[in-house]
């Protein structure tokens, strides 16, 4: 590769690995900075475990879009890796409930569960056979400097982008469990007494292997991070209403403050650099928002698929650092994001309050929208990606 790359990916996590092999793809030169790297990749390497060396919890709800991106780049899990939901089930604490099928929709799933460290391998690999690619620990100078550090990226800081973030009175809780009863490729979410608890069927169509967010009040997130495994699989048979039967922890506990953040700008000019070097954010470095709805990385990943899509069919004279590309990005994606924003934060706030005014018209809005045909099949291909023209 040249010693001048066009442009330079400051994150080695799934978006920014995302990104560099879809510059690649486009045959641009590519320096994707890895303060971390290592020669070991693949799905059983050292890069499935944490720092600590616990196994790695993390799934994500990755919905169509993302999968044919991902499949593009041929990074895609196998079914056993990557579960397909043919079902969504939403409960409320006074009996109103919601349920959507991918047959309704006339789909192969609503979405499929990805289990983080296998999808991370296997962007490692895609990376490390990439000529185009070069992965660096420390920045290099390009025309173009694209951010995916995560919501707290030193970078950002360092350039003085304010980021607008407001503390949800919730952190989440993150871990495996196995069921007694199979998931039956179902996705099951309860709101009660200010907690969200998530279930996302892990292990294949015949499954019975969990993973579990669980968004709860922060007075009460210590107290369930210090139970006994017995004690806290006893507690989520509770909150879930045994539907899974008899639960077993299968994994150690991971804990994170939630907050609905957006930075004041997305792309600007780099300082130190040449004249017209340039910098643009993507991800949780732009923004981050509530996981109730599972949306988080899909809006990640559309922000890269739209950056790579505007960079590959830029005009022949301008350079990937114009500033009138970044902002087509920054224009195209910001509207997309804080519609997203502006629905997971409204059922955060819905589902918050227990008021018995709100809990009343809470569960009555959520009867007529399971009722509401159009509307709810609307929202729903929406929230699965196939609505996208790209």
């Amino acid at each position: 590769m040249s010693d001048t790359p066009d442009v330079c990916v400051r994150g080695s996590g799934i978006v920014g690995r995302t990104l560099a092999l879809l510059l690649a793809r486009a045959r641009l030169r590519v320096a994707l900075v890895d303060t971390e790297a290592t020669a070991l990749s693949g799905p059983h390497s050292a890069a499935t475990r944490s720092d600590s060396g616990h196994a790695d919890v993390r799934a994500y709800a990755l919905n169509a879009h993302a999968r044919g991106l991902l499949e593009g780049l041929r990074c895609w899990p196998d079914e056993q890796h990557a579960t397909p939901v043919q079902a969504m089930q939403v409960f409320s604490a006074d009996g109103g409930q919601l349920h959507f099928d991918a047959q309704t929709q006339n789909v192969g799933a609503l979405n499929w569960i990805v289990d983080v460290p296998v999808l991370e391998g296997l962007l490692r690999d895609a990376v490390r056979f990439q000529s185009a690619i070069d992965v660096v620990r420390q920045p290099v100078p390009a025309p173009l400097t694209v951010i995916c550090e995560g919501k707290a990226s030193d970078t950002r800081a360092a350039l003085g982008v304010h980021f607008d973030s407001v503390a949800y009175p919730q952190h989440a809780i993150a871990l495996r469990l196995q069921a007694e009863v199979p998931h039956g490729q179902v996705a099951r979410q309860w709101f009660e007494d200010g907690h969200i608890l998530a279930f996302l069927p892990l292990g294949g169509p015949e499954g019975r292997e969990v993973a579990v967010v669980w968004s709860v009040p922060q007075t009460a997130a210590a107290d369930l991070l210090a139970l006994p495994d017995a004690d806290l699989a006893s507690r989520l048979a509770e909150a879930s209403r045994q539907t899974l039967g008899a639960l077993t922890l299968t994994s150690r506990r991971v804990s994170w403050p939630l907050q609905l953040g957006r930075a004041a700008r997305w792309v600007g000019d780099m300082p130190g650099q040449a004249t017209g070097a340039v910098w643009a954010l993507a991800g949780d470095a732009a923004h981050t928002m509530h996981p109730l709805a599972g949306q988080g990385l899909n809006v990640g990943l559309a922000d890269v698929a739209e950056l790579a899509q505007i960079l590959q069919t830029r005009e022949s004279w301008r350079s990937v650092g114009d500033m009138r590309l970044l902002r087509r990005y920054e224009r195209a994606r910001q509207a997309d994001v804080r519609a997203m924003q502006l629905a997971t934060d409204g059922l955060q706030q819905l589902f918050w309050h227990d008021n018995a005014l709100v809990s009343g018209l809470r569960d009555w809005g959520l009867r007529a929208f399971d009722a509401s045909g159009p509307l709810k099949r609307w929202v729903t291909r929406q929230a699965m990606g196939v609505a996208r023209s790209r």
